[in-house]
């Protein structure tokens, strides 16, 4: 089976990165409004409980299937479910944040995927490293 197809979740993608800020400030930042423009899309607004709709400016609707504050979001996005989770490093002061996305439609979508979450996880890590 080649990379990224799996039988269950269709193909998928995931990009994580080690982030040098403790859990408490990426969550804080990657659940509100300017974390989720970057991630989920501009004037996203997200109700924090399972089947809850939402809606970006660009017009991207889906719903939240799991919020665990301090840990992850799971969305719906189109036909495709993206989830955004952390994870304190051993000590303490940093944070892994990763993105996936899965059911995506193929193999080009895997790869636009694995592009568009790393520009996304540029975007997060230079707006937590701003003063």
């Amino acid at each position: 089976m080649p990379t990224g197809l799996t039988r269950d979740a269709g193909w998928q993608i995931g990009v994580s990165r080690t982030l040098p800020h403790p859990p408490s400030v990426v969550w804080d930042f990657i659940s509100g409004p300017e974390g989720l423009a970057l991630w989920l899309g501009p004037d996203a607004a997200l109700t924090p409980e399972r089947g809850a709709p939402y809606r970006t400016a660009a017009g991207v609707t889906g719903e939240v299937r799991g919020y665990r504050p301090a840990d992850r979001i799971r969305v719906t996005r189109g036909t495709t479910t993206l989830q955004v989770a952390m994870a304190p490093a051993a000590d303490g002061a940093r944070t892994t944040l990763r993105f996936h996305q899965e059911h995506l439609a193929s193999a080009e979508d895997r790869e636009r995927g694995r592009t568009h979450w790393q520009h996304v996880m540029d975007e997060v890590e230079a707006a937590l490293d701003r003063p």
